[in-house]
């Protein structure tokens, strides 16, 4: 892939940067976010496509893009299709430092070295180009007033900041409350970026945490004499989660 397009993965990023303060909106989530953005941003580049709600390694072929290959090696690795929400919700924590370092490396932003109460070291963000961050928000704002579809990348992008909580960062306030809507409904626009945005909402709803139903029922402990039960017996190693 090369570097003549912004990634999706990038461009979420620089709409949730704050240009006055150089943090970024919503950093919990913003990594969930992250991480289904590159599902998007391989889905796009034929690497990858939905299976149901579980996405499926169809070309293993690298993009180019060094920190979008390492997400679709790990994919690979999984060998078969994973769910979307178990991806999403997986221990990829970081994501939003190791774009903010790619963002520099690439010259979109330059770091700003600080201190917090005169003690604690800070870095902020401050984008190199305001007029990328002005394009990709003007983007959406197109599609939120003229209501026309927008291309999938543009879709996909709405859905992720929607899914991810930048909604009231973009369009504060009550007379924001329309476009918010707004940008909720374009979710629908783009199947897999509307797949991917609801596996975010489900992470941070705890949806992946929820045991499964098929798992089977944990060993009830027997009664004993006197009324005081006895712990279930061990019968070796612990039993292994399996991996999704």
């Amino acid at each position: 892939m090369g570097r003549s397009r912004r990634t999706i993965p990038e461009e979420l990023l620089l709409l949730a940067l704050d240009p006055a303060t150089g943090t970024t909106a919503q950093p919990q989530s913003l990594d969930l976010g992250l991480a289904g953005a590159q599902l998007v941003e391989l889905a796009l580049a034929g690497r990858i496509a939905p299976d149901g709600d579980r996405i499926a390694v169809v070309m293993p072929r690298p993009t180019g893009d060094p920190t979008l290959d390492s997400a679709l090696e790990l994919l690979r690795r999984r060998g078969s299709p994973v769910r979307a929400v178990h991806w999403i919700g997986g221990p990829r924590l970081g994501l939003r430092q190791i774009y903010l370092a790619h963002l520099e490396r690439c010259g979109m932003v330059h770091a700003v070295a600080g201190q917090m109460c005169g003690v604690l070291p800070t870095t902020r963000y401050q984008a190199t180009d305001t007029e990328i961050s002005r394009e990709i928000r003007a983007r959406l704002d197109s599609a939120i007033r003229t209501g026309v579809p927008p291309d999938p990348r543009t879709a996909a992008l709405a859905a992720l900041a929607h899914a991810v909580g930048l909604g009231k960062h973009l369009y504060p306030g009550n007379e924001g409350r329309s476009s918010r809507s707004r940008l909720r409904d374009l979710i629908r626009h783009d199947p897999m970026g509307g797949l991917v945005a609801h596996a975010v909402m489900d992470v941070q709803n705890g949806v992946a945490a929820q045991p499964r139903r098929d798992r089977a029922p944990a060993p009830q402990a027997r009664p004993a004499a006197g009324g005081v039960p006895l712990q279930p017996r061990r019968t070796g190693a612990m039993a292994r989660v399996p991996a999704h």
